[in-house]
């Protein structure tokens, strides 16, 4: 791992802890989710005991200590997504990607997660891929986002 980078994300930061998420958020964005050796770094830089760098990297959703897939693929499972087919759409992704919930494709081309809500309840359900929302989902439109993501099909993204 290439430590050059991350010397010079603890150089450009503020040293107080309140500063920590914002490190973690440089991290991750460089290296795809934060690996126990950065974790152990920003402890050593902040002088704050790496349990407390664990409690946040593992509180906040947004960051991952696991390896994600270039793709994040995101289902709500809120009440409104659910009763318009969202476990529907779920297994869709599961039968399509070969993953569970939380789990990343073994090329890791894709990563899924489960939301109990995106506040986008009109639309559901919703799939969110690399923070993109698609509304009013269904199995046959699903198949073919995912399909176009694989292909790098951005046209047929954009419209579905």
């Amino acid at each position: 791992m290439e430590l050059s980078n991350v010397d010079t994300i603890l150089e450009n930061r503020g040293a107080e802890p309140f500063d920590i998420i914002e490190v973690l958020q440089d991290l991750q964005g460089l290296h795809g989710y934060l690996p126990e050796e950065l974790l152990c770094r920003v402890s050593e830089s902040f002088a704050v005991p790496l349990i407390e760098v664990f409690r946040l990297a593992s509180f906040y959703r947004a960051f991952s200590l696991k390896p994600r897939g270039r793709h994040l693929v995101t289902v709500c499972l809120g009440t409104a997504c659910h009763v318009r087919g969202a476990p529907r759409m779920l297994d869709e992704v599961v039968a399509q990607l070969d993953v569970e919930p939380g789990e990343t494709t073994e090329d890791r081309a894709f990563t899924l997660e489960t939301v109990n809500c995106l506040g986008a309840c009109a639309l559901g359900p919703i799939v969110v891929i690399d923070g993109e929302y698609h509304g009013d989902m269904s199995p046959g439109k699903l198949r073919a986002l995912l399909g176009a993501v694989r292909d790098g099909d951005q046209a047929v993204v954009a419209s579905v």
